[in-house]
């Protein structure tokens, strides 16, 4: 089952990259005392997540920020590496934190997990953004197969 709007996200542990290399970042340091836009793509450099899903929330941080959010993260079944090197190339600096799902647990966990071993991806995480008040989502906007509209920077945006 996955999650839903009123519920509180599952405890989980994702890793980040910090000055002192890869770090583990609980969801009670994520979530805790904040609002947070968790917003996940199937995979780091793909075609939709490095044209349009990343930069959509790079070039809207700061409306976003504006109307009261703490923190936007980025979550991908990728490691700690990639992301990090996404992160580089997508110019997000302190726009965005970049969140490592290596094994897709935390994808499992919110039931959100996406079967693409027909495209030699393995499992991933589907496409979605949550709005998140100190650990209860308030929005959940998962995409359908092969869409990038509920979960776009935009629709984010005037759901705040």
């Amino acid at each position: 089952m996955s999650i839903k709007a009123g519920d509180r996200m599952p405890a989980g542990t994702l890793k980040t990259m910090t000055k002192d290399g890869p770090q583990d970042i609980t969801t009670e340091q994520i979530f805790k005392g904040k609002t947070v836009v968790l917003f996940s793509v199937p995979g780091a450099f793909t075609p939709t997540c490095d044209a349009k899903h990343l930069p959509g929330f790079v070039q809207q941080a700061d409306a976003i920020k504006a109307k009261g959010v703490d923190t936007i993260a980025c979550m991908a079944v990728n490691d700690v590496f990639v992301m990090n090197a996404w992160g580089k190339s997508g110019g997000v600096g302190d726009k965005v934190v970049m969140l490592a799902d290596g094994n897709g647990d935390y994808s499992k966990a919110l039931g959100l997990e996406l079967d693409a071993r027909g495209f030699g991806m393995g499992v991933r995480g589907q496409r979605f953004a949550i709005v998140v008040k100190d650990g209860v989502a308030t929005h959940v906007n998962v995409e359908e197969k092969g869409q990038f509209k509920v979960s776009t920077a935009e629709h984010v945006l005037g759901q705040l």
